[in-house]
């Protein structure tokens, strides 16, 4: 099987790029021009590398064919940009793009990554019945683009699912996540400064996204968003003890120092019943299991 990734060299992108080599699989690679990350990708003759930019898709018409095409790719995701209306509006003609470059590939089915922001702030578990009402603009264009894209998917006579992402962590994570900070900080001897982290959060290890995205391409029925989480909330201050009894670091008094961000919802958990039902997809690995291996990661890059 051929499958072909925008955002292959994201967190998840790499993890899934890794998922489908462990089967066999051969993976187009669409990066931006001029990455930094390219280096990050397997050498090995199944992977082939294009660089593309977002708004540059219509010229790779040609190139390739494939059989699943994952649209991971996203412009503008730190906090700061989330609002800038123009930046994610653009988003929205990029997915539709990659609808297109992926039925130009002839690729059977489209698989798109959306984002717990689609639901806006809700009281309960997040699932595929949960109704979307994003705020923030970042939100707002994922859950226009996962419209958009499932009616272009249906009008071209493509396979479509869109998933809604919740809160993941891995090695190659980016800068400025809070996984990332608290590790920085308690390696280094320092108090991070938090909210009071009382929300009732879900983290899911990147693999187990992977292994989501790879199970959905299998068997995820058409038509269909699926949430991607672990299926458990806790608090996220159980979450910064974890990290913090991992690291043998005094978590005391970090809680409270700084104000909930705007668009803060206090309730971020999953339920994957769905997901599982149709996919047989369940996570792999706990929050210790995977942190451990982030710190380790971090700990022999530093």
């Amino acid at each position: 099987m051929i499958v072909a990734i925008t955002g292959s060299t994201s967190m998840i992108g790499l993890d899934l790029v890794k998922a489908h080599l462990s089967s066999g699989d051969n993976v187009i690679a669409i990066v931006r021009s001029n990455s930094d990350k390219i280096n990050k990708l397997p050498i090995t003759d199944k992977v082939t590398v294009i660089q593309c930019d977002n708004d540059n898709y219509s010229s790779l018409h040609d190139l390739c064919k494939c059989d699943v095409f994952y649209h991971l790719a996203w412009s503008k995701t730190s906090v700061k940009d989330r609002d800038d209306i123009q930046v994610q509006f653009n988003n929205i003609q990029y997915t539709l793009d990659a609808v297109r470059l992926a039925y130009n590939w002839s690729a059977k089915k489209f698989i798109g990554a959306g984002s717990q922001a689609e639901f806006g702030v809700k009281n309960g578990p997040l699932s595929e019945k949960t109704c979307a009402s994003p705020e923030s603009a970042y939100g707002i264009s994922k859950y226009a683009s996962g419209m958009l894209s499932g009616l272009l998917c249906k009008q071209l006579g493509m396979h479509f699912n869109w998933t809604r992402i919740l809160s993941a962590y891995g090695e190659n994570d980016r800068e400025g996540t809070l996984v990332k900070y608290l590790v920085k900080s308690f390696l280094n001897g320092d108090a991070p400064e938090l909210t009071p982290c009382e929300q009732i959060w879900d983290y899911i290890y990147s693999e187990d996204v992977a292994s989501a995205f790879k199970a959905i391409s299998v068997k995820g029925v058409d038509g269909k968003t699926y949430v991607i989480g672990s299926g458990h909330g806790e608090p996220l201050k159980n979450y910064v003890k974890t990290i913090a009894d991992v690291l043998g670091a005094d978590c005391t008094g970090v809680f409270g120092k700084k104000d909930y961000p705007p668009h803060q919802p206090m309730m971020l958990y999953s339920d994957i019943s769905e997901l599982t039902k149709d996919t047989g997809f369940v996570p792999k690995y706990s929050f210790e299991d995977g942190i451990k291996r982030v710190i380790n990661n971090m700990k022999n890059n530093s």
